[in-house]
């Protein structure tokens, strides 16, 4: 059973107050609270079981190094792949979509190859592809989405041509919430030979992620969403894409000899991993990815669908309100803009002295908002531990902000 009496007792930053009103956190996509596990094993890691990892002899390093390695396993088992080895460690899903950018895009694209992308995506997904269209003359083709926030998969299949290198695509935005059929996508891109990448940094918080299904070749997570450390992450990277990518930094860890007159490598997925790593945000990372594991991302999809549908009618009851993107597929994530000239920052503010925690700004989607017709807009985004009376609590805390700003 879910029970989520149980799991708010599992974070203890949900029993605070906020400007003397009980905390309505309502701002997980932009990072989650941390689980007592998670902060416990931190607390561990760094008081009783710290040591750099690799190479060294002494227990302690061989205790943080098994804990460390260890974490590869679970992301495969939480991402259902097979093969450990295909799990890079990164800070997070910037630093693996950058390294994909630099590894394997800079080497292979030439002048005129086109990188898709779609108007939905985050800028971590934008920015290092703009490097390779300032640099080395790739362009980069856009997919609109629908006008309620979705996207339809079979136009972004219509703009794969001759010339498309590489498929760029979230799978679940973080200002509407879509779903987007990457496994769609995946197959019909495989058929073409174009190899995609997945921006998982929202959906593999909402939902079960198996990355076979997906038919993809590289899949970004990051760990400070998932409940886990801030600067914790990885991404997967298919065997044979591995094969092609050079390194990414160099420095310790990542190499095998290193003399006065040349260099060899350390064996993927070491290659990509230069220098002391996050030991303890990662060891972080797969505790709470256990933690989730041991809940069942079944049953947090169930939980959150209910949460979006209570949240769907609540909002959708007030006629001033605004949403920005309102397909039926779409993860507990509400974007919206309030009619009367009120700004999103000055509603957050508000908010806020209601003890209720949401975002406000382009959140790193600068082409969505201009899509959308805006500079900035709200966002409440919904986790395992929100109830339905935190929906109860924003719609109250609206209602208070229509009246102040009218």
């Amino acid at each position: 059973m879910f029970d989520l009496d149980r799991i708010r007792a599992d974070f203890p930053i949900l029993s605070r107050q906020v400007n003397g009103r009980p905390l309505v956190y309502l701002d997980n996509g932009a990072s989650a609270q941390k689980p007592r596990a998670v902060i416990e094993a931190v607390t561990r890691a760094y008081a009783d079981e710290y040591a750099n990892v690799h190479r060294g002899l002494h227990f302690l390093s061989n205790l943080a190094t098994d804990k460390y390695e260890g974490v590869r396993a679970v992301i495969a088992r939480f991402l259902g792949v097979p093969d450990p080895e295909e799990i890079v460690f990164t800070t997070g899903s910037t630093m693996g979509i950058n390294m994909v950018s630099y590894a394997w895009a800079a080497p292979r694209l030439q002048p005129g190859d086109e990188i898709l992308l779609s108007v939905l995506e985050h800028h971590a997904n934008i920015v290092p592809w703009h490097f390779l269209r300032e640099r080395q003359g790739v362009t980069l083709r856009w997919v609109e989405p629908e006008p309620d926030g979705g996207l339809d998969p079979q136009k972004v299949i219509d703009a794969m041509g001759p010339r498309t290198k590489l498929v760029a695509i979230t799978q679940m935005s973080n200002v509407t919430g879509a779903h987007v059929d990457v496994a769609t996508i995946g197959r019909a891109a495989r058929e073409r030979g174009i190899p995609v990448l997945v921006d998982g940094s929202q959906s593999a918080v909402h939902m079960p992620i198996s990355i076979p299904d997906l038919q993809c070749d590289f899949f970004a997570i990051t760990g400070h969403k998932l409940y886990g450390p801030s600067g914790s992450g990885a991404i997967w990277v298919r065997r044979e894409r591995m094969e092609e990518m050079r390194p990414f930094m160099g420095g310790g860890d990542m190499i095998r000899t290193v003399t006065r007159d040349a260099v060899t490598y350390a064996d993927p997925p070491m290659k990509f991993e230069a220098g002391t790593p996050g030991i303890v945000p990662q060891i972080g990372l797969g505790v709470a990815l256990d933690y989730l594991m041991g809940i069942g991302m079944d049953r947090v999809a169930a939980h959150e669908a209910a949460i979006r549908d209570h949240a769907a009618r609540r909002l959708g009851a007030l006629p001033w309100l605004r949403q920005q993107g309102t397909t039926k597929d779409k993860g507990a994530i509400f974007s919206f803009t309030m009619e009367g000239g009120a700004h999103p920052h000055d509603l957050s503010t508000v908010l806020d002295k209601r003890g209720i925690a949401v975002r406000a700004g382009t959140h790193c989607a600068m082409p969505l908002m201009e899509f959308f017709g805006l500079t900035a807009s709200c966002r409440a985004t919904f986790a395992l531990y929100n109830r339905l009376e935190d929906v109860d609590a924003l719609v109250e805390g609206l209602e208070f902000c229509h009246e102040l700003f009218g």
